[in-house]
């Protein structure tokens, strides 16, 4: 078998690219509808402010092969939808066992997590932190500081994602709201628990 190449990524945390990129997605503030709690306030300021990128993802993906890594990085501008900030849509991953890093470059942000049963976990990232999210647990980033968010990840190249997860259970169970300088956890009044059927599929996944 002929093995690949090594290759060296460089990260820019100001512009938050990353060269010898694969691939790259954005997500403008259209892409971003439903998942804000206060849908007026998303009206006024699609208004206000029209669709920009709100977060961009640049990756390099070697294969898709069991055992190999995908990396890249994340690069999300700061901003608030009535009492929440920006967000990312978050997702679990498709192979529920297999896990994620990410280390924090530039900004101020959020890891927020939630077990299939719908506990709640927070992980401050600020530039040098690493954040380990586990297997079985759903995900999305949080930009809460008042510049860009830069993030670089790495996870298993057969992970995939499954983002239908949080929209099934009408959103995350807590919400992530403006207190002040700073942020807090608020209950979701549309958040729908998953069934003891749903949980045992999920945590049956990749097992």
């Amino acid at each position: 078998m002929a093995l690949m190449e090594p290759v060296a990524c460089v990260v820019d945390p100001d512009s938050g690219s990353m060269s010898e990129r694969t691939g790259r997605y954005e997500k403008r503030f259209s892409d971003l509808a439903g998942l804000y709690g206060d849908a007026a306030a998303y009206r006024a300021l699609s208004e206000r402010i029209g669709d920009p990128v709100v977060y961009a993802v640049d990756d390099f993906r070697p294969s898709a092969r069991a055992g190999d890594m995908i990396h890249g990085v994340t690069h999300m501008i700061p901003g608030r939808v009535g009492e929440e900030y920006f967000l990312t849509r978050g997702h679990i991953h498709a192979q529920a066992d297999r896990p994620e890093i990410y280390y924090g470059q530039k900004g101020h942000g959020l890891m927020q997590m939630e077990s299939p049963e719908g506990e709640t976990r927070i992980v401050e990232i600020r530039p040098q932190t690493l954040c380990y999210v586990p297997p079985y647990w759903i995900h999305r980033s949080i930009n809460v500081g008042s510049g860009d968010l830069v993030m670089v990840f790495a996870y298993p190249a057969d992970s995939g994602q499954d983002y239908g997860i949080i929209e099934t259970s009408g959103g995350m169970r807590h919400r992530v709201m403006v207190d002040g300088d700073g942020w807090r956890l608020a209950e979701n009044p549309t958040y729908r628990p998953r069934s003891a059927e749903t949980v045992a599929a999920l945590m049956n996944k990749g097992a």
